[in-house]
């Protein structure tokens, strides 16, 4: 090979590459170019708010605003922010961390007024020469009713301009808005327990008093199966008022009620029969705690209790992609359609009155709604002699549920 070939493999080698690298560039460009800067705008802006949101939800802990603050920080665009209560500045991402006391007492004023404030080099005179702050723009960030606990300030390295303010005052009135869903959400979670712990006062004064008296039946005449009964019940109990956890899982919400029912039998003995049709696929999922056991309990106790001879429970669980379907029904004495809907109404206007099953209802339906959703309320098919059948849907996987151990 001459030496003029090889130069010209050597040129051609070099164009080939200076091609490949303008290609290169100009697919990147056009791959930018997909959105406008506008749209970019947009994203920036949404994603920032997204990541502040998450620990702002939470609740506003030291913890939880040092995560926050910094993208608070790039929403408003100032040099520094903090946001303080009364007691301390939480956190503060970026410049004046030595002027935290001016900028807690300004907090503190701003809280106590819910008034927001503009501070000038005046109020913030330090002894440094070298001290970058010259402003601050101080916002409650108030709740729907009107109350604050804590403000966002937005520090600056010049007098603070038109637009800062406008940017501070709209980001604390945003992340005030977080703080009151996170409220939302903790109100929730104590109605929730609230729910739970009036389930368990109904349950206690109507079965375990039945109970015992089923068990003392048989403390002389058969005292092995009296001494069987007692541990069922022992475990009922432990189960139905554990201290910890929300939800549990469909296969100990029917261990608990396979006790119930064996309690109950003994009651009814051959007059109570059951019928359980479960999917084994099903038997994990999680749903709320004491959510299928009063079902159950209503069932044998409104519908077969009342009726002459002997009476059908039946359970089923059934995969449904995505969803768990579950049904108790029984052929017991039923009831007419507008006196439960009727009784549901009142039940849910007054908690407090534990007279009957639409309490259990109402409360069962009221908690699957809180956690699901509305379209995964309680669906109840009855008439006067037709016994009763009630129905729920369950999501396999949903977000912040989990059952306990």
């Amino acid at each position: 090979m001459g030496p003029n070939l090889s130069t010209a493999i050597a040129v051609v080698a070099m164009i080939s590459a200076l091609v490949a690298a303008l290609f290169a560039v100009v697919r990147l460009r056009a791959r930018r170019g997909i959105a406008t800067a506008t749209q970019r705008a947009t994203y920036d802006v949404l994603h920032t708010a997204g990541l502040a949101a998450e620990p702002l939800r939470a609740g506003l802990t030291p913890a939880g605003a040092a995560k926050a603050v910094r993208h608070l920080r790039t929403l408003v665009g100032s040099a520094g922010l903090a946001l303080a209560d009364r007691d301390r500045i939480l956190a503060l991402d970026g410049r004046g961390s030595h002027h935290s006391q001016q900028l807690l007492a300004a907090a503190v004023q701003t809280i106590t007024t819910r008034r927001s404030t503009v501070l000038g080099e005046t109020e913030l005179r330090c002894d440094r020469v070298d001290c970058p702050v010259r402003g601050a723009v101080v916002a409650p960030l108030t709740g729907p009713d009107g109350r604050a606990t804590v403000a966002l300030v937005a520090i600056a390295d010049n007098q603070p301009v038109p637009g800062l303010v406008q940017a501070a005052l709209e980001t604390a009135h945003w992340a005030g808005a977080q703080l009151a869903l996170a409220e939302l959400d903790s109100s929730r979670e104590r109605l929730a327990r609230a729910e739970v712990r009036a389930l368990r006062a109904q349950i206690s004064p109507h079965f375990i008093y039945n109970a015992l008296t089923a068990i003392g039946s048989f403390v002389r005449t058969d005292p092995e199966r009296a001494r069987e009964l007692i541990l069922e019940f022992a475990e009922f109990t432990r189960y139905s008022f554990r201290a910890h956890g929300e939800f549990t899982t469909l296969a100990e919400e029917l261990r608990s009620i396979d006790r119930y029912l064996t309690i109950e039998r003994a009651r009814f003995g051959d007059r109570l029969q059951v019928r359980l049709q479960i999917a084994p696929e099903v038997l994990p999922v999680s749903l709320p705690f004491l959510c299928l056991q009063p079902l159950v309990e209503n069932a044998v106790r409104h519908g077969l209790s009342r009726k002459p001879g002997v009476g059908m429970v039946s359970i089923e669980a059934r995969d449904a992609g995505a969803e768990c379907h579950i049904t108790v029904e029984d052929d017991g004495v039923g009831m007419d359609p507008a006196v439960l809907v009727a009784g549901i109404a009142d039940a849910a206007a007054d908690p407090t009155d534990d007279s009957g099953q639409h309490v259990g209802l109402s409360n069962v339906d009221e908690r699957l709604r809180s956690v699901f959703g509305d379209q995964f309320g309680l669906v109840v098919e009855t008439g006067l002699g037709s016994g009763t059948k009630v129905s729920m849907r369950v999501p396999k996987f949903h977000r912040h549920v989990r059952a306990s151990a």
